[in-house]
């Protein structure tokens, strides 16, 4: 978001989701992929930019 120059309630409009997902993203709790595609579309980005995967 700091890349793009947008904050937190910017990237909620701009991506069509509610407080409860910037929420959980603040939080590294899990959200839907349909989300993460959403906000990558908000942002201009692929969803590997936003996302990374852990091994345990």
């Amino acid at each position: 978001m700091i890349d793009k120059e947008m904050n937190k309630t910017q990237l909620k409009e701009a991506a069509q989701v509610s407080s409860n997902v910037i929420a959980k993203l603040g939080k590294d709790e899990p959200v839907s992929i349909e989300t993460l595609v959403k906000i990558c579309v908000a942002l201009g980005v692929d969803i590997g930019d936003i996302i990374s995967l852990e091994q345990k």
